[in-house]
């Protein structure tokens, strides 16, 4: 007999805390060389995004955008477990995941403000960050759109034989649009090597996950229907990430195929810098604001022995990093009028469709 989902009653969802946090995760096996370059990813990424804040409010960023703050663990354990040959693609939400590959801080920063010393010129915005030669492959606005895309990237690295894996990272109301559903079965029936990583923050833009989702955990709850493993994880604990991430990455090099990862997070604030974030329970709020990705690494690193001061002369190199940055975006030039006409079609101009 069929049971009614009466829990899943639209605006009435109760909070969700945060995971508790694994003590054996200290004595994972994880190079201490490996941590710190993990523990300098979220610096850059959390002082990069409170930096674009700050710009936004000034009124100089053109366009809107999606900061990552309290999301970053995900960005920094991946990042950090991926070949610099590997591919990323992103959801609009993409400025960590960027700076992650290695992208530097300044043309990422040009670009929020429209620059022509901009990663794209000042044509793409916070919402379309790409830098191929970094291995990242693009930030897509249209919702579910990239999982498709990725898959293409990686049949291309499993017919070359390359051992390149595939990285797709998207929200949890991804889960619910036709082409997850079409990227899974596709990844799962010709074994590519893609990693599909859900960034679960709980929000689809101002609507709980909750509320419209008939299982309690809308990526992980899926994978079954696709022959793989159900995956959850801690997606504030950048350990519990860079773990999850190597293993899923060794499978896929292996011919394995592919990987579906639910990582539950948290975004500090609200969806985009015009959203106050009201909706949520105070509860969850203050639940996950104490669960910061960035206060448990620092602790972590410290109980492993690492001294304070380094910590905290990695915490004023990235702010300088930031500083810099942040005056070469605005001196940047405004981009020039027929820089709208390059790079529309392949030869760099509408000539070629003529």
């Amino acid at each position: 007999m069929h049971t009614p989902l009466s829990d899943h009653q639209y605006g009435n969802h109760s909070p969700v805390l945060p995971p508790v946090l694994d003590p054996a995760t200290d004595d994972a096996d994880i190079t201490i060389e490996d941590r710190l370059a993990i523990y300098r990813k979220l610096q850059v990424m959390r002082q990069f995004e409170q930096r674009a804040y700050d710009l936004f409010m000034k009124g100089l960023v053109k366009g809107t955008s999606h900061l990552s703050i309290g999301m970053e663990a995900i960005a920094a354990g991946f990042g950090q477990a991926m070949r610099p040959d590997d591919y990323t693609f992103a959801t609009y939400r993409g400025h960590a995941h960027t700076l992650a590959r290695g992208v530097p801080m300044s043309p990422v920063l040009a670009e929020l403000l429209g620059r022509g010393n901009g990663l794209m010129g000042g044509k793409g915005g916070s919402m379309h960050l790409t830098s191929v030669k970094h291995g990242m492959m693009g930030s897509y606005a249209i919702i579910g759109a990239h999982l498709a895309i990725a898959n293409g990237a990686a049949f291309s690295a499993q017919y070359r034989g390359t051992d390149q894996v595939a990285v797709c990272f998207f929200g949890d109301g991804t889960t619910n649009i036709g082409a997850f559903h079409e990227a899974l079965s596709y990844a799962a029936t010709f074994r590519l090597p893609t990693v599909f990583v859900c960034e679960n923050n709980l929000y689809m833009e101002y609507t709980s996950i909750q509320d419209v989702t008939p299982v309690a955990r809308p990526a992980a709850d899926r994978a079954s229907a696709y022959g793989l493993e159900a995956r959850r994880i801690d997606g504030n604990d950048a350990d519990a990430c860079y773990l999850e991430a190597r293993a899923a990455f060794d499978r896929a090099r292996a011919g394995e195929g592919p990987s579906l990862i639910e990582a539950l997070t948290y975004r500090h604030g609200g969806h985009s810098r015009a959203d106050l974030g009201e909706y949520r329970p105070q509860e969850e709020v203050e639940a996950w604001m104490a669960h910061d990705p960035i206060d448990i690494y620092r602790e972590r690193l410290k109980r492993l022995g690492v001294d304070a001061t380094e910590l905290e002369q990695v915490d004023d190199d990235v702010a300088e990093q930031v500083e810099q940055a942040t005056q070469e975006a605005k001196d940047g030039p405004e981009p020039e009028p027929r820089s709208a006409f390059t790079e529309v079609w392949a030869d760099g101009g509408s000539s070629w469709r003529n």
